[in-house]
């Protein structure tokens, strides 16, 4: 059965529906909710609105919620993702899109309820089926944490 992804009014917009259609995270675990500035093959910009509602912010940590960095890596790397499957047109179906490494990782700045955080990701090197992307997560015009990755499509059935 294939499943093709929405298109979208706006090229260079990517709203949920599209997002659900392109990766298979899902509630509690999906960690960008639009994405813009899309160009293919070159970079997007992720946007997670933080909520107090978010289940990590019951242990991470009470009288401080603080998202955790781990899932700061991991939205940055649904937005490369996303990036990829859309420049791709990946069939999600029977192909996902896992992440291979992370380099240079850096945090700076703690994420909170009622943030939003932009996410601006750039393809440093695409050969095939694998990329190589430089994402940051900024709060307003601090930058929160800062990465090098990789993913690739593989099949999944």
């Amino acid at each position: 059965m294939s499943r093709k992804a929405p298109v979208n009014e706006t090229p260079d917009v990517i709203d949920i529906s599209e997002i659900l259609a392109r990766i298979p995270h899902r509630y509690p675990f999906l960690l960008v909710d639009r994405a813009e500035e899309y160009r293919p093959s070159q970079s997007i910009v992720g946007i997670k609105c933080v909520t107090f509602n978010e289940p990590f912010f019951q242990g991470h940590f009470p009288g401080f919620p603080v998202m955790p960095g781990v899932l700061i890596v991991e939205a940055l790397a649904q937005t490369g993702a996303v990036l990829m499957s859309k420049s791709l047109d990946v069939d999600v179906a029977g192909k996902t899109i896992l992440f291979m490494s992370v380099d240079n990782c850096r945090f700076r700045h703690p994420v909170r309820p009622g943030d939003v955080v932009r996410m601006p990701v750039e393809v440093l090197r695409a050969r095939g089926d694998v990329f190589k992307f430089r994402g940051q997560a900024l709060v307003g015009d601090k930058l929160a944490a800062e990465a090098e990755f990789a993913a690739m499509v593989v099949e999944t059935q």
